[in-house]
């Protein structure tokens, strides 16, 4: 499998004599976007792509690579290297209103190959266009908007990848939509997927984990549960006040029924999240901030340490502080950044003492970040951050710092 997507790489890249930028596919960073707005759910498309006079497919993708070094009480385990993932895209125009695009990411050197995104859109009108395929469930704004070369920090959000699943994708239709007027926009989303099995609380991480259904291969092409995962959007955006979106992730994800045999209740996993960004004008601030709530339907036989409610979320500040021609590069942007992230993998509280479970995570992210242009950052970061066990035992502290580059290209 490798070895045959490494020599379709080749070969693409091979006919790509007279490449260019398709404009068209081109979208900024959120801290140098001077184009027309956009919402989270334009961002599969606007991506840098390049495209050949003859050539009928776009081909585009980005690189993460990072160094840090981080310790808990304490205790490191040193210099790491880290080469988080390669994503390569691409992209067709079949016919008039039909288009085609692929996202496949290669994480840590290739040890692991995933296709993210691969569907086929119809357009029949700007608020109906059907989507068939392996689609990006929009939860949240990040699911959709997770680019590395987009954001000022080597981490991705830790409520994005450790209560909800970043990346979340699956094999399923729906239909999509958005219309402006003045400076409003409108958008929506609505698909009905593949989902989530018995391994959100059967899995090696001891606790009701989302992200642990990613390792089932199979959903692609069954359902565990035999019911389709329901995930909805909609955003509204005004040029002044930014963008705010709500979204639900819901379905039963336990198999329980097989062969007419009833071995189980159905049992619910429901996710509601809030997500809003804006650039502030005059000063050129960058917000952006997700927060979600998780609801999972855990039998009674399960110990107290599988949480049925979560929350957790993030706020990201980026301001610019300086641009101007520097190190040869032209308009290059200097940008401090913090981030602040708060998790709780269980809202509970012990049954025999009535006091809070614990299970939860804050940190705090400062960042420096030098923009080349807008589709290549490098960014220095320095976290701190503490987290408690089940029992709510004095807190670990853990500290550190990282570099990394990230880019398209």
């Amino acid at each position: 499998m490798k070895k045959i997507l490494f020599t379709l790489f080749v070969l693409f890249a091979s006919q790509l004599v007279h490449a260019q930028i398709d404009s068209s596919l081109l979208k900024s960073s959120p801290s140098n976007n001077t184009a027309l707005p956009k919402l989270n759910m334009d961002a599969v498309y606007n991506r840098p792509f390049l495209t050949g006079d003859k050539m009928p497919v776009s081909l585009g993708g980005y690189a993460e690579i990072n160094w840090q070094y981080v310790g808990t009480d304490g205790v490191s385990e040193g210099h790491q290297f880290q080469f988080r993932r390669m994503t390569l895209f691409m992209a067709s125009t079949i016919n008039k209103k039909i288009k085609f695009l692929s996202e496949i990411e290669f994480e840590e050197g290739g040890k692991e190959i995933a296709i993210e995104f691969a569907a086929i859109d119809f357009e029949f009108h700007p608020l109906i266009n059907l989507r068939g395929g392996i689609v990006m469930n929009p939860i949240g704004g990040f699911n959709q908007n997770h680019d590395g070369p987009k954001w000022e920090f080597t981490d991705r959000p830790i409520s994005a990848t450790q209560m909800l699943p970043a990346t979340w994708s699956n094999a399923g239709f729906g239909l999509f939509g958005k219309t402006f007027k003045g400076d409003w926009m409108f958008g929506y989303e609505a698909y009905i997927t593949g989902g989530f099995d018995n391994q959100i609380i059967d899995n090696n991480v001891n606790k009701t984990y989302l992200p642990a259904s990613k390792n089932n291969a199979e959903r692609f092409e069954s359902i565990a549960s035999g019911s389709p995962l329901v995930t909805t959007k909609v955003a509204i955006r005004n040029n002044k006040y930014g963008e705010l979106g709500l979204s639900f992730m819901g379905g039963v994800y336990n198999k329980y029924i097989e062969d007419g045999l009833q071995l189980d209740e159905k049992r619910r996993c429901d996710v509601f999240a809030l997500d809003y960004n804006i650039q502030i004008p005059k000063i050129n601030t960058f917000i952006t901030s997700e927060w979600a709530y998780v609801q999972v339907n855990v039998p009674e036989s399960y110990s107290q340490q599988f949480g049925e409610k979560q929350f957790g979320g993030f706020l990201d500040i980026v301001q610019p502080i300086l641009k101007r021609n520097m190190l040869g590069w032209d308009k290059a942007t200097l940008s401090l950044a913090c981030r602040i992230e708060y998790v709780d993998w269980n809202l509970e509280k012990f049954k025999e003492t009535n006091l809070k479970i614990g299970d939860e995570l804050w940190n705090t992210i400062f960042g420096l970040s030098l923009r080349p242009s807008s589709q290549t950052v490098l960014r220095f970061n320095y976290k701190f951050g503490m987290s408690r066990d089940l029992y709510n035992n004095p807190p670990s502290n853990t500290g550190g710092l990282s570099f990394g580059v990230s880019s398209y290209f």
